[in-house]
């Protein structure tokens, strides 16, 4: 398991001068400036050197062909000096190079072997209780880090997001995991904190704070100079950060152990009693470059590197304890060694532990609820009337029925309070649930989500709103990298319930153009364990919110519920007046079961397959196919994950002949997923579909030259009934 930085901690402690003082006792302090005991300095020793010897096992794994992880912490041990001046209870998101941190936590709770439990997520071992052999994460739930696999700080949006939500669950009487005074401890690379997620979060995080919300969140970016190969300018971060206003900022240098624990300590004592946030720059070196693939000496000098070697965090704590006599250097060296053979033996151990072995096994924590879960789930709401509401109208009272319901409610987003909604949506809620579950945010979509995601952990049940499709693309990664993934990376022993609300699609009359009009889904359909609404018709919006909020409750599956803009303020159905648009709010506890679709019509000769604003068009083409002659039935499919297979299925073996109708794009649209379910299932029949084009939504009427219309959906029915049954077709043309 020999690396240089492993042969040159031995060398220098080898020379070490004997100590010139005598024994301390282990309960006093190092010195007498610091209040770091000398059983608490041998205890980050052994976690730092614990630390090291897992990033050397994780090498040799590698090269026993049973490691798939070696990204590891060498150089960044100091961080178990952060975790010793931090609360056991303190929420912890952490870097990937986090190592001390994770194992100095371990020893503070005294659950689990921590040295075995990274080892199984090194092998990708089934029995891994992080994540089950899904990942190589640091994350624990009764340690209360939270597993993230970032390495652009992507999880920065939920730190501040959780850090917002537990001085909030507090006040609103919601049950937390954690006490009411905890702080949020969030780690990242200097690298990263030139990701525009860095400069989101911390931005917002400055932003809470000058408005004096509650906000106890220590930052700490582990700073090593280096992004892979590309180095960060000197004094960069300290430039960018250590004068900021409005959040605190402090610094230590990570081979002084003493020091950063102290200055640590200071760090979250100061979040701790002001509630707000502060920055802690832990200057750290990187050792072993970046991973095990990297060969450093490619592209940085062996004298840097070497002084690199001289500043090893390891190395200052060992010398930290010949100096004020606690050890000898022998006995430093017998302590390492004998880490290295507990390390070691484990590894071996950990070699025995079988992989995940089937598909099934690995996408367990993606399952969906069952429908007993979410009708078990469904909160009580006051009776249905026979008023009736358009599509905004029933969704804005779902949403105040739910607020009512279910006191862990949040709604926010931009214009959501005070407006009442770009599109009247939300009007009045906070007025009735009040500013502290109903409230504006930031024009940023990154801390929307993030705000989402912290205050699901929380406890709380967020409803956030992304005004329109096109912004969501700004922060895809919040729902695909963190919402999406936290329960698989942690075997649903953490959750983040929510339901993300979203003004979609076109057909605004040219409106808006691009921005206010896209049909873009091809990125929420590609995320696993993700659930997609698709209301079209007022009763289906509110029910079908109602089955949203009792899914994400039951099992913590985030939930996109998309809403169609364009029939936000529907009336009428075939022409002015109808009101066949309109629709009655459902009854007490209805709901649409997922992957449900709803037939309209009981016609034989066609089956039309679609949803949003192609059930509009869908339904006005089926009025002009039966002055042909032409009876078709329309299946809106609701659900667009999980797609509704079985009454694609039933519907379209119901007449042999299936147009589907996709008003997102002919490229990565849901037509693709409706069809290939067809043909999986064996379906023979007669297939067609009509998609808008691979388009951008275009300014004014020239949108309508790349949208289905209505008139798209007539022609095809009708030459797909023709090409079939020509005689029913040709009846209706001598007719005509």
């Amino acid at each position: 398991m020999g690396e240089s930085v492993d042969e040159h901690f031995i060398e220098r402690v080898q020379k070490f001068p004997s100590p010139g003082t005598p024994r301390p006792e282990l309960s006093g302090p190092v010195r007498s400036d610091s209040s770091l005991t000398v059983a608490g300095l041998l205890d980050l020793f052994d976690d730092q050197a614990g630390s090291r010897h897992l990033d050397l096992a994780a090498r040799w794994l590698r090269a026993e062909g049973r490691g798939f992880y070696t990204i590891g912490s060498a150089g960044h041990e100091s961080n178990a000096a952060v975790a010793a001046a931090l609360r056991p209870t303190d929420p912890a998101l952490l870097h990937y190079r986090s190592g001390g941190f994770y194992l100095a936590r371990a020893r503070q709770v005294g659950v689990g072997d921590p040295l075995l439990d990274v080892l199984l997520g090194v092998v990708a071992a089934a029995d891994d209780p992080i994540s089950g052999g899904r990942h190589k994460v640091f994350g624990r739930y009764d340690l209360a880090v939270i597993p993230q696999t970032s390495t652009i700080a992507s999880h920065l949006p939920r730190a501040v997001g959780l850090a917002f939500a537990i001085p909030r669950a507090a006040k609103q009487g919601i049950r937390a995991p954690w006490p009411h005074d905890a702080l949020v401890v969030c780690s990242f690379g200097d690298a990263s904190a030139n990701h525009s997620t860095t400069t989101g979060a911390v931005n917002a995080a400055a932003n809470i704070a000058y408005r004096g919300i509650p906000l106890p969140l220590l930052l700490v970016c582990e700073d090593n100079g280096l992004g892979i190969s590309v180095p960060t300018p000197d004094g960069w971060f300290e430039r960018l950060y250590s004068n900021s206003l409005d959040m605190k900022y402090f610094s230590a240098e990570g081979h002084d152990i003493i020091g950063t624990f102290e200055v640590a300590a200071r760090a979250a004592n100061w979040v701790r009693t002001h509630r707000k946030p502060a920055l802690l720059h832990l200057n750290t070196v990187r050792l072993m470059g970046h991973a095990g693939s990297d060969v450093e000496t490619a592209y940085r000098d062996t004298a840097d590197i070497a002084e690199d070697l001289e500043r090893d965090p390891l190395l200052g704590t060992a010398r930290v304890l010949v100096e004020t006599g606690v050890l000898t250097s022998a006995e430093i060296l017998e302590r390492y060694e004998g880490i290295r053979k507990t390390v070691s033996d484990k590894a071996r151990e950990a070699m025995t532990h079988p992989p995940l072995t089937s598909a099934a096994q690995i996408m367990a924590p993606l399952a969906m609820p069952t429908p007993g879960e979410v009708q078990a789930a469904i909160a009580p709401v006051p009776s249905g009337d026979d008023r009736p509401l358009t599509v905004a109208q029933a969704i804005g009272r779902a949403l105040a029925d739910i607020l009512d319901a279910c006191p862990e409610t949040l709604v926010f987003g931009e214009d959501v309070a005070r407006k009442g909604g770009v599109y009247g949506v939300t009007c009045g809620l906070a007025a009735t649930a009040g500013p502290g579950r109903v409230f504006d945010t930031l024009l940023d979509e990154q801390t929307i989500l993030g705000l989402a995601l912290g205050s699901a952990l929380v406890g709380f049940l967020p409803i956030p709103e992304i005004q329109y499709l096109a912004y969501l693309h700004n922060a895809e990664d919040q729902l695909r990298g963190e919402a999406a993934t936290l329960s698989f990376f942690s075997e649903r022993r953490f959750r983040n319930p929510m339901v993300i609300r979203i003004a979609a699609y076109g057909y605004q009359k040219g409106f808006g153009g691009h921005f206010h009009n896209d049909n873009a889904l091809g990125a929420l359909r590609d995320i696993p364990g993700l659930i997609v609404a698709s209301p079209a018709t007022p009763d289906d919006a509110a029910a079908m919110l109602r089955t949203c909020v009792a899914a994400t409750k039951a099992s913590g599956t985030p939930c996109v519920f998309l809403e169609p803009i364009a029939l936000y303020h529907r009336r009428d159905l075939h022409e002015d007046g109808d009101e066949k648009w309109l629709a009655a709010y459902p009854a007490t506890e209805q709901h649409v079961p997922l992957a449900t679709a709803r037939t309209y019509g009981t016609g034989t000769d066609l089956t039309i397959v679609t949803f949003g604003n192609g059930l509009l068009l869908s339904l006005q083409a089926s009025a002009a196919l039966r002055e042909r002659g032409i009876a078709a039935r329309v299946v809106d499919l609701r659900w667009l994950v999980p797609l509704p297979v079985n009454d694609i299925v039933r519907e379209a073996g119901a007449t042999g002949r299936v147009l589907v109708v996709d008003e997102t794009r002919r490229s990565g649209g849901v037509s693709e997923g409706v069809i290939t379910a067809l043909v999986d299932s064996g379906y023979s029949g007669a297939l067609r579909r009509v998609a808008s084009e691979d388009s951008f939504i275009p300014l004014g009427d020239a949108a309508l030259h790349v949208l289905v219309s209505k008139d798209q959906i007539v022609d095809e029915a009708t030459a797909l009934v023709e090409e079939t049954h020509p005689t029913h077709v040709s009846s209706w043309r001598r007719e005509t």
